[in-house]
């Protein structure tokens, strides 16, 4: 079953992000507090298992050091298609909207590990609809 392993914010744009246990979610906005919100990729998604590959470049590469909101256990966010819809937690629907990304001027991880997942496996998403995130919740796919 996949899951929600980590949520992640920052306040400022270009800086990894720090987790968090839970956050509010607002529709057509993103995760309440983050610099991101309110953009046109209100929420970023990667995977957990991403994460563990870039950790034999760079080892003790965490959670939210991409940069993503909302790290998955379980699914590989970049196989889904734009328009793939999903639901996380009881509440939040999220639809894929851009996959992949180019690194900000400066990447501090492409310039140590020589490499980044965000261009490729780092997906984008709208919020449908609003609510609370948990660690650990389901995260679902939708018809």
């Amino acid at each position: 079953m996949p899951t929600l392993h980590a949520i992640c914010l920052s306040e400022e744009k270009h800086v990894r992000k720090h987790e968090v246990p839970e956050a509010e979610v607002r529709e057509d906005f993103g995760l309440v507090g983050d610099a991101h919100a309110g953009s046109g990729r209100q929420v970023s998604l990667l995977a957990l298992e991403a994460i563990g590959r870039m950790c034999e470049l760079l080892p003790g590469l965490k959670p939210g050091d991409f940069a993503e909101n909302l790290t998955l256990s379980g699914l590989n966010p970049a196989i889904l298609p734009v328009g793939q819809r999903l639901r996380v937690g009881q509440q939040v629907l999220l639809e894929i909207t851009q996959i992949g990304k180019t690194c900000h001027h400066g990447c501090e991880i492409r310039r140590l590990a020589g490499d980044c997942i965000m261009p490729r496996e780092g997906v984008f998403a709208r919020v449908l609809a609003g609510g609370t995130l948990h660690k650990g919740d389901e995260v679902v796919l939708l018809d």
